[in-house]
């Protein structure tokens, strides 16, 4: 018997996915390729921070309408929700679609619905129609056979927030973009059966580039508000009261700077416009290399604040020095360490020579750090440095040594 519903990808959107369309009642299977994540998701866990997740995978699983599985299973709506990184050269880099593609195909049925959740390249829906159809001649697919065809394929981009996903994932709109008006339809109801926002259909193409847009814009904005922390930094004015003044007006709002900008989805997606038509997205791929370029000036105020620790005492050393960082995820108060600047960071300030203690609270170690209390790092830095604006580092600058320079690219 065939579930309702399978789920390739059982991370950060695919997991999130599995339990809330469980909890409705759906037989869900969900699907990955690492037997960690499988073993722990059928013992009623979960291996990612996210609120209300937990309870709701637990139950789930307790009554048998979620469990996980290695390999693909026949099923009525199978749901591809795998990673979309970059290449060294920043084009984008479609294995993990290609390879879903092919271990989805031999357990398609006619009637079968494909959703693609993962952010994407603009034609990459009808490239997994493609690899789809190839895999299995038996079945049509909708660039040929439109409405009649066997399997449907449509393009709903994600659009949560970790931290934030279980609520994101009901009450947000979605846009859905079908291969054709019979596929646009089936998704709509698939999800109109779980969601409370609103299912807007329009063509895959359109679909793709309003992600890549959105996560586009967030970046731009972003990018403006890490100039003007830097330009401030030039000029010795508080960049922090800067944009508080400048949000007061009634058309102004300026986002707030940070260490950089991480994740799966800003600090990713731009590349996927910026490579399909390089000559004209000229304004994203300035803002993309300004953020990316971030970093390297956190770097540089440490190394400054190192220059000062020394200067004031010539017997010591590089060796004798301790810098503690303040956070490593990519956003506040989630576990979520892809593409995070200030992981970045830290690991880049290991080089300086200089002993390094990182403050995380939401994840239990990262390999070459060591990780410290908050505590213990607070008594035994030169330099503290807050590069993510976690619930947890509140009112830390009112605890720190009047000879400990603190470095704050949040605004804690």
């Amino acid at each position: 018997m065939r579930s309702e519903l399978s789920i390739i990808g059982l991370g950060y959107i695919g997991l999130p996915m599995a339990a809330l369309f469980a909890s409705h009642g759906f037989s869900v299977v969900g699907v990955d390729v690492q037997p960690a994540v499988v073993e722990t998701v059928n013992a009623g866990g979960i291996h990612i921070v996210e609120p209300e997740l937990a309870d709701l995978v637990n139950m789930a699983v307790k009554q048998g309408t979620l469990r996980a599985t290695g390999q693909p299973e026949p099923s009525k709506n199978h749901l591809i929700a795998v990673p979309t990184p970059f290449k060294a050269d920043h084009t984008p880099d479609l294995q993990y679609i290609h390879a879903a593609a092919r271990a989805l195909a031999p357990v398609l049925n006619t009637g079968d619905l494909v959703i693609l959740e993962s952010t994407v390249p603009i034609g990459t829906t009808r490239q997994l129609a493609q690899w789809l159809a190839e895999a299995r001649p038996d079945l049509s697919f909708p660039e040929r056979a439109g409405n009649e065809a066997d399997v449907q394929i449509a393009h709903c981009p994600e659009r949560i927030m970790p931290g934030n996903a279980m609520r994101e994932i009901i009450e947000n709109d979605r846009v859905i973009g079908g291969l054709s008006a019979r596929a646009t339809q089936m998704a709509q109801t698939f999800y109109q059966r779980v969601i409370c926002g609103a299912c807007i259909a329009t063509r895959a193409e359109t679909a793709e580039m309003s992600k890549l847009v959105e996560n586009s814009s967030r970046d731009v904005q972003i990018a403006f508000a890490n100039e003007i922390s830097i330009l401030c930094d030039r000029f010795g004015i508080d960049v922090w009261e800067v944009i508080r003044l400048a949000n007061r007006h009634p058309r102004v709002d300026i986002l707030q700077p940070g260490a950089g900008v991480g994740g799966h989805c800003i600090a990713v997606d731009p590349w996927f416009l910026v490579a399909s038509a390089p000559e004209d997205a000229k304004l994203i791929r300035a803002a993309r290399l300004r953020n990316a370029g971030k970093p390297d000036w956190v770097l540089q105020k440490i190394r400054d604040a190192v220059v000062e620790v020394l200067s004031r005492d010539p017997r010591r050393s590089m060796a004798d020095l301790t810098v503690a960082c303040f956070g490593l995820t990519f956003k506040p108060d989630i576990d979520d360490l892809r593409e995070s600047p200030a992981l970045e960071i830290a690991m880049d300030t290991l080089e300086f020579g200089c002993h390094v203690l990182a403050v995380e609270p939401h994840i239990t170690g990262v390999e070459g750090l060591t990780l410290s209390s908050l505590d213990d790092a607070l008594e035994q830095a030169d330099i503290v440095c807050v590069l993510v604006k976690h619930t947890y580092f509140q009112g830390v600058r009112n605890r720190l040594r009047p000879d400990q320079i603190l470095v704050d690219v949040v605004g804690v």
